[in-house]
């Protein structure tokens, strides 16, 4: 590690901070920053600050002599979006992971960027509260990657999603500034709104080094139902809940392909979870199963741990790729549209696995062998049906193949105008998002 960068970011770290050529990393982070950066013939260097300070002071030059940033927390969803190009560093927030603040009263907690969701859900769990996400890779995912994804999982459903539980953060801009918005409370209507615009922007507009959520009382009791049966009588059921008083907090369509891998006849499946009072769970399965008995559906009950094992069995096969050639999607439809989506032929003939959140219509899908036809045709049929697809995980071939956000609204130049705002060298995160 002789050149002048390594030189400079030698001199901006202390000795206690990790600091190595991509080259000499094991092998977990140099598989993860090789699958979301195009080639590059250029050393790239790996840095693991300890604290905000110490990110702010590798910022500053990177924004002066232009080095092209790679942010990451544990990089489990690294290789999400675009392939970025001239990478010349990569910083990892994954030791910046304390807890700043709980204040268990006004059911709130600030936390760094680079904290574990597993780590804060066992910490939340000792005052009987918790944080509505369930996202992929949960047991290692970062709190700074889940918001920068906006990868919230099938508690949507109950408590929205990562906007609507971010309440504040801190960031580092591209010149080496530090800077906050929102706050603490709950109510926190004053300012320009960065939170929404953070969500999802995958890390390209900022580093984020701080968040806080809002967050919820434990609930003790959870029990879920799993219905099964022809795509036409799920559908109905799922209409005929969500129109209902029935609360469930999480209820996810789920292709014909998923029920089977969950050990059962291969039809299409509706998921149901109820996670308050036993009263009112008691009452509300049985509202479910009368539907089920009128609409010649199958039901299944789910509690403890097979309850658990269920919907983290059912998030690995949607949303995990289970080999090297297979690609995962995320995608949005019109709610009422999405038992189609369900009975498409690709879906079908190509054994996919998809779950689709019932009262959203954002789902994942997860295809075994990586063909840009199948994915190019199921985009198709989710724009026309007010909605997207975008490729999150594939070989890189195909991303180099694809545009994998396939976007086609009109946003693009106030897109590209905010990007220029607050990102005017291009350091961060270059061509992961819809602006190059």
């Amino acid at each position: 590690m002789t050149t002048a960068i390594a030189t400079e970011l030698k001199s901006l770290i202390d000795s206690n901070t990790k600091l190595v050529e991509l080259s000499d990393a094991d092998v977990y982070w140099q598989r993860k920053i090789n699958q979301a950066i195009e080639q590059s013939n250029q050393p790239i260097y790996l840095v693991f600050p300890r604290t905000v300070e110490e990110i702010a002071k590798l910022v500053k030059p990177a924004s002066q002599q232009q080095w092209r940033i790679l942010i990451c927390g544990n990089g489990s969803k690294l290789n999400w979006g675009n392939l970025s190009h001239d990478i010349q560093l990569v910083i990892s927030t994954q030791k910046c992971d304390r807890l700043i603040e709980h204040a268990v009263g006004d059911l709130t907690v600030t936390v760094e960027a680079g904290m574990k969701l597993a780590d804060l859900q066992s910490r939340l769990r000792s005052h009987n509260q918790f944080l509505p996400i369930n996202p992929n890779y949960p047991e290692t995912a970062t709190l700074g990657g889940i918001v920068s994804t906006a990868d919230t999982g099938s508690w949507r459903q109950r408590y929205g999603g990562i906007r609507d539980l971010l309440l504040g953060l801190s960031f580092v801009r591209s010149d080496g500034e530090i800077a906050k918005a929102g706050g603490r409370v709950v109510k926190n209507v004053a300012g320009y709104d960065l939170m929404k615009l953070f969500t999802g922007a995958y890390g390209t507009l900022g580093l984020i080094t701080q968040l806080t959520f809002r967050t919820y009382p434990l609930i003790a009791t959870s029990q879920t139902l799993l219905l099964t049966g022809e795509a036409k009588q799920i559908g109905q059921a799922s209409q005929t809940i969500r129109n209902s008083g029935l609360t469930p907090t999480a209820m996810d369509l789920l292709s014909a392909s998923v029920v089977q891998e969950l050990g059962l006849d291969p039809e299409v499946g509706l998921i149901i979870r109820w996670q308050t009072i036993p009263e009112s769970i008691e009452q509300q399965i049985e509202q479910v199963k009368a539907i089920a008995r009128q609409l010649n559906l199958r039901a299944n009950d789910y509690r403890d741990q097979a309850e658990v094992d269920l919907w983290q069995k059912c998030a690995a096969i949607t949303s995990i790729p289970d080999s090297d050639s297979a690609t995962t999607c995320k995608m949005g439809i019109a709610p009422n549209t999405a038992i189609n989506f369900l009975q498409l032929k690709q879906v079908i003939n190509q054994d996919i696995a998809c779950r689709i959140h019932a009262s959203s219509g954002i789902g994942n899908i997860q295809l075994k062998n990586s063909d840009s036809k199948t994915i190019l045709d199921m985009r198709s049929y989710c724009q026309q049906n007010y909605g997207f697809l975008t490729i999150f995980e594939s070989p890189k071939s195909l991303k180099q193949q694809l545009n994998i956000w396939g976007y086609k609204g009109n946003a693009l130049k106030t897109m590209e105008a905010i990007k220029n705002q607050f990102d005017p060298q291009n350091i961060f995160n270059p061509g992961r998002f819809l602006v190059p």
